[in-house]
């Protein structure tokens, strides 16, 4: 009799161990590919930063080299300071799509004033800064591209089953989109040869 209670224990802890062993086996793998795909999102993200930040980090030149020319334009150079300072303190892709169409505008509001000073549209400083600025575009574009990528890649595994489940026990949440703010489809104007 004890011996058979002893295999019934030994067979119960030995099922117990099996079931263990093999769900290590299944989640161990998930979990890190979710890790992975997590870290393929915040790596993304911190690129669409990184080129947000390298247009922002352009405005105090431009807003100096327009400063040159105008005397009475303040209130503009002053919407894209506070533009700028909204890149710095965004903290989500919301925030910073705000932000980022906040510079758009403002930059915008430049080239409005632009126009009044033939001058100004003729330096060199100030051309060079619009094309930096340009550049810059192309870069924010390609990277919000890049990210919302990874976020799919990340959301979409995150809906499977069973890895959603695992997720879920993990503590791993669904990853927002970069996205535009209303009113983003319609491109500024901007015309040197007026």
């Amino acid at each position: 009799m004890e011996i058979q209670k002893k295999k019934k224990g030994f067979s119960a802890i030995a099922l117990v161990i099996i079931v263990a062993v093999i769900l290590l086996i299944l989640i161990v793998p998930t979990y890190n590919n979710l890790a992975t795909s997590r870290e393929e999102v915040n790596k993304s993200y911190a690129q669409v930063e990184n080129v947000v930040q390298r247009r922002a980090d352009l405005i105090p030149n431009l807003v100096n080299t327009v400063k040159g020319y105008t005397d009475h334009e303040s209130e503009t150079l002053e919407a894209v300071t506070t533009a700028r300072a909204g890149v710095t303190n965004a903290q989500s892709p919301e925030e910073l799509a705000e932000a980022n169409e906040a510079v758009t505008r403002a930059i915008g509001d430049i080239n409005v004033v632009v126009e009044a000073y033939p001058e100004l549209k003729a330096d060199t400083q100030f051309i060079s800064l619009m094309d930096e600025l340009s550049g810059s575009e192309n870069r924010i574009s390609v990277e919000r591209k890049n990210y919302n990528e990874a976020v799919q890649a990340y959301n979409t595994k995150l809906v499977r089953f069973p890895t959603n489940l695992i997720g879920m026990v993990t503590g791993f949440d669904q990853a927002e989109y970069f996205r535009a703010q209303p009113g983003a489809e319609v491109a500024p104007t901007v015309d040197f040869n007026n």
